[in-house]
């Protein structure tokens, strides 16, 4: 058998999605959505970001952060406060609600990790981490190359 016999794509996605179900179920009753957490608490680590900004963090498109930072605002977890140095631009902040629920949702998702990893060591755990980062640089390697190539064209 070949190394590229072996097909990895089906188990990391099944693991991606186990992950998250696990997470919205345990996260349910702070009544934010797993997308809604992930602003949360990159706003709360960088107060103050654009809504571009965020975007980029999250690997999202600016049009669906607006409407998940629409709802944190409506639900009370997020103001936007004028930019004083763009009239257009808007900065996000977390409110006092959404700080107070960092801390739980940190519990929930550190609860889950250890749920997750029954029954594999430390070694282990880091061992299969270093093999997805060397899969996910050789990706976005193979991204490069190919917009290089199509540069080129």
């Amino acid at each position: 058998m070949k190394i590229e016999d072996i097909s990895f794509g089906y188990p990391l996605s099944d693991v991606t999605l186990l992950v998250r179900k696990h997470f919205d179920r345990r996260a349910s009753k702070f009544g934010l959505t797993r997308a809604q957490w992930r602003a949360v608490k990159v706003l709360n680590l960088r107060e103050g970001l654009r809504q571009t900004e965020l975007a980029d963090f999250l690997e999202m498109e600016p049009i669906a952060v607006g409407r998940v930072i629409d709802r944190l605002q409506a639900a009370g977890f997020v103001e936007r406060r004028p930019d004083p140095a763009d009239r257009r631009a808007w900065r996000l902040h977390t409110t006092e609600q959404a700080r107070s629920v960092v801390d739980d949702m940190e519990v929930i998702a550190r609860g889950l990790r250890k749920d997750a990893t029954a029954g594999i060591s430390i070694d282990e755990l880091q061992q299969a981490l270093a093999v997805i980062a060397r899969i996910k640089e050789n990706l976005l390697a193979l991204e490069q190359d190919e917009a290089g190539i199509a540069a080129s064209s």
